[in-house]
């Protein structure tokens, strides 16, 4: 059997028990429909239903549905307009089209009767309500949501091999990206050498581009790329990705510019990080809490901290307890990555729902369950200099701990992430790291 073919399978038994566990007959899943800008007639960038894409690479075809049943196969109402003012979806195609029951309609309303004969008070909706159809309502059953959250998780063989072909369509445009930056780009003309590496356009990016130089790359989530590069260019991060088939890729990395005088601290600095970094990809094993290696992280961080100078006179444990490292590295190690770049369920407690907390002191970790065989997580420590919190820094009383000279001095530099997406194997198994793996096949 192919991976896709085994893939549908392994849904196909997950929804069935699923569905029999909370009482319902019969799952519908809304693609998600086209939406407009409020009094306009432009549509924003459709976003699939993350359940549709789950069982189907179909990731640009709203007014569709899947309905699911037990015990038969997976019926699937595919909506091919007929339009001469847009490109119309191609004719179904691909190696999902046997092992489903096609219907094809013309227009989005044709979907209520396609989906009759299977709308019981027992049919779970899972969808948004503007998906609404006449007689079919989104219902998103929690209980039923949970199971399949949980099960999300893990990926199957099928969704390894999407996502390691995101890795490899993201690392040739990360080399160009760093290549453009080298020779003097605008973090404007950066991004766009980025996308014509990757064959992305910024309509179908998993994520917005991050992509810094120099003190922007203090800005986490920086939003914007400017058109002119600054008089000197000396550090860059990006934060760019790639999509196959609805399955993402997430990577981050940091460059320090080797022309600019004064850049082997900020790149003796990048190496350290890069030395923590993969000790804590080494930490992603089955049964490991993924919250341990998150408080790893800042071990790791005031390692880091303190062979560079940064921070004296405390002990890395002291460092930790007080909330030293916090303002240098402020977010989560990481978090579930999949058919979504946050993927679902990192909170949960089981798959009957629950909320597993995070570590006290640390509101933006992402994930909290333990890790499981066949999940696929980022590693991103960071470090940054960020003035609004190294301002609540030095109104602290460990100020005197920090040599504010160094820090003025790296600063310049903004920050520094690195960002590898790993799975996790089968218990005595060392992870897989699909980001490194990728740049190592690419000559």
């Amino acid at each position: 059997m192919s991976l896709y073919l085994d893939h549908l399978a392994t849904l196909q038994r997950q929804a069935e028990s699923a569905l029999e566990r909370t009482g319902f007959d019969t799952l519908l899943i809304a693609s998600g429909i086209e939406k407009y800008a409020f009094l306009d007639d432009r549509p924003y960038l459709f976003q699939p239903n993350p359940h549709f894409k789950h069982w189907l690479p179909l990731t640009n075809h709203p007014h569709s549905w899947l309905a699911v049943r037990r015990g038969r196969k997976p019926r699937v109402v595919y909506f091919q307009p007929e339009d001469y003012w847009h490109v119309q979806p191609s004719a179904p195609s691909g190696e999902w089209v046997d092992a489903v029951e096609l219907v094809v309609i013309r227009e989005p309303e044709e979907a209520a009767k396609a989906l009759a004969d299977l709308v019981t008070p027992r049919t779970a909706v899972i969808g948004e309500a503007d998906s609404a159809l006449p007689g079919i309502t989104p219902n998103n059953p929690e209980p039923l949501l949970n199971l399949l959250h949980w099960a999300r998780g893990v990926k199957s063989p099928y969704e390894l091999e999407q996502m390691r072909a995101a890795q490899r369509r993201a690392v040739p445009a990360h080399r160009a990206a760093r290549q453009a930056f080298l020779a003097g780009a605008s973090e404007a003309e950066i991004h766009r050498a980025y996308l014509v590496a990757s064959g992305h356009t910024d309509r179908d990016l998993p994520y917005g581009n991050i992509v810094g130089l120099n003190e922007h790359a203090a800005v986490l989530h920086y939003q914007y790329q400017d058109e002119s590069p600054p008089p000197q260019s000396r550090s860059f991060l990006i934060d760019a990705g790639a999509q196959v088939n609805g399955y993402a890729s997430d990577i981050t990395r940091t460059w320090a510019n080797p022309n600019v005088s004064g850049h082997d601290e900020f790149a003796a600095l990048i190496a350290a990080m890069e030395v923590e970094q993969l000790g804590l990809v080494d930490e992603v094993r089955e049964g490991v809490d993924y919250r341990d290696i998150h408080l790893s992280a800042h071990r790791r961080t005031a390692r880091v901290l303190r062979g560079a100078g940064i921070v004296n006179g405390m002990s890395e444990e002291a460092m930790v307890e007080e909330g030293v490292t916090k303002p240098f590295f402020p977010h989560g190690i990481g978090h579930l990555l999949g058919l979504q770049v946050h993927d679902v369920g990192g909170f949960m407690a089981s798959q009957d729902g629950g909320v597993a907390d995070k570590p006290e002191g640390h509101r933006y970790l992402r994930l909290t369950r333990p890790l499981q065989a066949g999940m696929v997580v980022t590693i991103e420590p960071g470090l940054y200099f960020i003035p609004m919190l190294l301002r609540e820094l030095r109104a602290s009383k460990n100020s005197a701990q920090v040599d504010w000279a160094v820090v003025e001095r790296l600063s310049r530099y903004g920050g520094i992430r690195i960002e590898d997406d790993v799975a996790c194997r089968a218990a005595g198994e060392a992870p897989e790291n699909l980001t490194r793996d990728a740049f190592a096949g690419v000559a």
